[in-house]
């Protein structure tokens, strides 16, 4: 059994052995119960596994490693050891009050009053009714005051619960609820703030989404972040959720509700699961019209259950596809950049170069692609860090999923530089603009011409060389050259040769676009932290480096370095002496057989090196071949993608009424969406009032924002509510 990378447990004869990094930990006989529990409790106290590894390992639960770990704390190796019988100092429940408990319990009683009675614990009543054979008979009841149109399959009659019909709408049913097929917006409840009955249908299996309930308030926390819900809609990803998941089985906080919880969660840069308990849960909760939001761990298990279905490629697809279509023919240049995500954990991983800190770590490549203004479509993820060259062949073919025969340009960095790649690229029925690798000829000055357009409502201005070039294995393609004031060349080269060198360059340097998401999305949205620890097999057959071939060049290096120190000590000798040389001859003879041994260990290590492959399968060097969990990590990008789009539509609709969007327009808009506003339900309409912000002129922009929205007839999710937003007049 391997407990992980460095600790391993060997059973064999009866007896096992547990070893760290191949020195023996413990040693015991199978049914050693004490010496077993002394191991379990050494790996973990001094550091060579988490309490989780060990009972994966041993096949116990980490609460049996916790119990051992106190016991030996308090008493030592003499409190792992348990005797036979009873526990001591235990009560014992006499075998006479077995049939009393059971015969209270036929009585009716409840099993608080049975052990009152008793005058044991509730859970040593339960325990011996199990023993007797009792069993629990579930019945429900729902005395419910539905008034006149109340369901008459709801009478409050006992009833098992598989047989219990699911709720109907009654005539006079809230408001708020939706009558639409295939949203759950259907709620028992008459409290806003108190939503028992619905979650306790939820616990029968009766409910598959709580419905959103508001009710009336005043400076609700954060509640300007509902400025948002049009744009979320439009991006179908509650439509697309529903098509690819259907449902993620009867839960009060359920498809709908989780998928609108992350997304908003996202856009309050609520950052990760943990974040939740930061927050007030009744607070959220009034955002999404329920009682209480959900907290860290019932978020964590929604993503794991999202996770469990592995559709979170498809699930990007769809929304990849919905994007596209809504850009339609302005989507005609796609920017693929990869960005590392630097893992800090003890599992052992591939590594990358991380550009940002200029140094090689574990690391998990995603692979992002924007559109031309630098919103993102869809992210893919790198095996084992795959390169540029490797990755683009795979992204192209999803975007061709997408697209279909439209042709479009793909922009990448340097690392993407190949031409074969390029033909490749040219194949596929795509066109390509990137940078030029050095070495290059450089253009002469006298080459280059002042250019200067306008282009997306921008004046740019270049001083550029236009020329055509031919690169080994590819077609002929177009070089512009860039010359900076400072005197540099940034040579560019594309397969376009219908626009103009100033929209080559142009559209080459809007790169940057891309590295900002990046930027933004890391420090906004912690684009890199990962929602969990967890891991799963990785392809063994995958091929890496030889370490046995670099055990070699190292000391090949050695060799090679201390040959060269010695050829230069004997020529600079031997240039010292040119006047008696037979004299240095003799006086250095024993250097230069140093030399011939010297040359003698390169020669041999060079040989030794060639009969040892250069790459082999990781699975043949590693005992264990993981990576990180990947769906779950991709589902966050995903919300968090979507989040990001939501909050750039509102900056575009922003843009007229704010002169300085290109500036401060995301901050504009985290600033309204942060706000508290009032929330009041009337007439069948969810009207939100946002608070003023900190100045009349950016007040008056989002004020100008919520009458465009007014105009789209929003209905909020899962109800008939129409929404209407508005900014509140200062004080």
């Amino acid at each position: 059994m391997i407990v992980n990378g460095r600790a391993q447990v060997r059973t064999a004869d009866g007896h096992r052995v547990v070893t760290c990094r191949g020195a023996v930990l413990a040693h015991y006989a199978m049914g050693d119960r004490m010496a077993e529990a002394h191991a379990m409790v050494s790996l973990v106290e001094q550091g060579w596994a988490e309490q989780c590894e060990v009972a994966r390992a041993f096949g116990c639960s980490e609460r049996s490693v916790r119990r051992y770990q106190r016991r030996f704390e308090d008493g030592g190796l003499a409190a792992l050891g348990r005797s036979s019988g009873f526990p001591k100092g235990r009560r014992r429940v006499p075998t006479s009050r077995s049939a009393r408990a059971l015969r209270l319990k036929q009585e009716g009683l409840s099993t608080r009053e049975v052990a009152r009675r008793q005058g044991v614990s509730e859970k040593a009543v339960r325990k011996l009714l199990r023993r007797e054979g009792w069993v629990e008979h579930v019945a429900v009841q729902l005395p419910l005051a539905l008034g006149a149109s109340a369901d008459p399959n709801l009478s409050g009659e006992a009833e098992p619960a598989s047989v219990v019909p699911a709720p109907k709408a009654a005539a006079g049913a809230d408001p708020n609820l939706s009558g639409e097929p295939g949203e759950s917006g259907l709620s028992l409840d008459g409290d806003a703030a108190d939503r028992r009955l619905d979650r306790f249908l939820a616990f029968l299996g009766l409910l598959d989404d709580a419905a959103p309930i508001f009710r009336r308030g005043t400076s609700v926390p954060r509640a300007g972040v509902l400025l948002a819900i049009p744009a979320l809609i439009d991006s179908g990803v509650l439509d697309i959720a529903r098509s690819v998941y259907g449902s993620i089985g009867p839960a009060f906080y359920g498809l709908r509700t989780t998928v609108v919880t992350l997304l908003l969660s996202a856009l309050l840069r609520i950052k990760r699961p943990e974040a939740f308990k930061e927050h007030s849960p009744p607070d959220l909760g009034r955002l999404l019209g329920l009682d209480r939001a959900p907290e860290v761990k019932t978020v964590r298990r929604k993503l794991k259950r999202l996770a469990f279905f592995g559709r979170a490629a498809d699930f990007g697809r769809e929304l990849a596809r919905c994007r596209v279509a809504r850009l339609g023919s302005a989507l005609g240049f796609l920017y693929v950049d990869g960005h590392v995500r630097v893992y800090h954990g003890e599992r052992d991983l591939p590594k990358a170069h991380v550009a940002r800190m200029r140094i090689a770590l574990p690391a998990t490549s995603d692979y992002w692609v924007n559109d031309e203004k630098g919103d993102p479509l869809f992210v893919l993820t790198a095996p084992a860090n795959a390169g540029m060259v490797k990755m683009l062949p795979k992204v192209l073919e999803e975007v061709r999923r997408l697209v279909g025969k439209r042709r479009l340009t793909v922009v990448f960095d340097r690392g993407g530089y190949s031409p074969k790649l390029f033909a490749a690229i040219l194949e596929a029925g795509f066109d390509f603009l990137t940078y030029r690798k050095s070495p290059f000829r450089h253009v002469r000055l006298k080459d280059f011409e002042r250019r200067s357009a306008v282009i997306d409502g921008r004046t740019v201005e270049y001083v550029l060389s236009d020329q055509n070039v031919r690169l080994k294995g590819c077609p002929p393609v177009r070089q512009v050259v860039r010359l900076s004031p400072n005197g540099h060349q940034t040579p560019i080269i594309t397969s376009r040769r219908d626009l103009s060198d100033t929209e080559v360059a142009f559209h080459m340097f809007e790169r940057w676009r891309q590295e900002n998401f990046f930027k933004y999305l890391r420090e906004e949205y912690a684009l890199d932290a990962l929602v969990d620890y967890a891991v799963e097999p990785d392809d063994p057959e995958r091929e890496i480096p030889n370490p046995a071939r670099h055990a070699i060049d190292v000391r090949l290096k050695e060799a090679v370095s201390e040959l060269n120190r010695l050829r230069a000590d004997y020529g600079f000798d031997a240039t010292m002496h040119l006047d008696d040389l037979e004299a240095f001859a003799r006086k250095n003879r024993g250097r230069a057989d140093d030399m011939m041994s010297a040359l003698a260990l390169v020669v041999r290590l060079e040989k030794q090196r060639a009969r040892i492959p250069a790459r082999v399968p990781v699975g043949s060097v590693k005992e264990e071949v993981v990576k990180l969990d990947t769906e779950r990590k991709h589902l966050t990008n995903l919300f968090k993608m979507v989040a990001y789009q939501a909050e750039g539509e509102l900056v575009r609709l922003v843009a007229p009424h704010y002169r300085r969007t290109d500036d401060e327009g995301r901050t504009l808009i985290q600033t309204a969406l942060n706000s508290a506003a009032d929330i009041e339900v009337a007439d069948g309409a969810l009207n939100v009032t946002l608070a003023p912000l900190s100045s009349p002129h950016r007040s008056k922009a989002i004020a100008a924002l919520c009458e465009g929205l007014n105009t789209r007839g929003t209905v909020f999710p899962g109800t008939n509510l129409v929404m209407h937003w508005a900014v509140r007049a200062p004080a």
